[in-house]
């Protein structure tokens, strides 16, 4: 199979992305994908946007056991490039987090989901206290990297949570 760019509603080019909303407000962006086929490598999954100015403080990932017996799926949470010149605004496939082998099983390998699913904090460059920034608006998005081995179905989500600084978008 062919890997494919998959898009979520809230990943979509024209959908309407939050703006600043003052000083130190919490903002949050988030996207869902029901996968329904064999998740290749390769495959993108187009999670959501962040606002031009937007610094990520954190999030999760979360998911049902989509890789079901000997699980092999391996995922990574990032961006895209947006067109922009700051430090940031290069794509980073894994800027949020590779998540390694996807186990569904409660308290596994990253996963602090009490019952079985996925659900991981994002990490990435946040795991060494580094604040991602953009100046332009960015999409959010999901990689695979190795395919999954078996069930291959399920529902993904990916929640970002950041404040915007004006002073940093162009």
């Amino acid at each position: 199979m062919v890997a494919e760019t998959l898009t979520a509603t809230r990943g979509a080019t024209g959908f309407p992305i939050a703006h600043y909303a003052g000083a130190g407000v919490l903002q949050c962006a988030y996207g869902t994908y029901t996968i329904a086929a064999a998740v290749e490598d390769g495959d993108i999954f187009e999670m959501c946007w962040v606002p031009a100015g937007a610094i990520i403080v954190g999030g999760y990932f979360y998911g049902a056991d989509i890789d079901t017996g000997t699980e092999a799926l391996n995922m990574d949470v990032g961006w895209a490039a947006n067109g922009g010149s700051g430090t940031y605004d290069a794509a980073d496939p894994d800027g949020l987090g590779d998540l390694g082998v996807l186990t569904g099983d409660a308290f596994a390998a990253g996963n602090v989901s009490p019952t079985v699913g996925l659900m991981y904090p994002l990490s990435g460059v946040l795991s060494v206290g580094t604040l991602p920034f953009f100046t332009k608006k960015t999409k959010i998005q999901v990689e695979a990297n190795v395919p999954s081995n078996a069930g291959h179905t399920g529902v993904i989500s990916v929640v970002v949570w950041y404040v915007v600084d004006p002073t940093l978008a162009v």
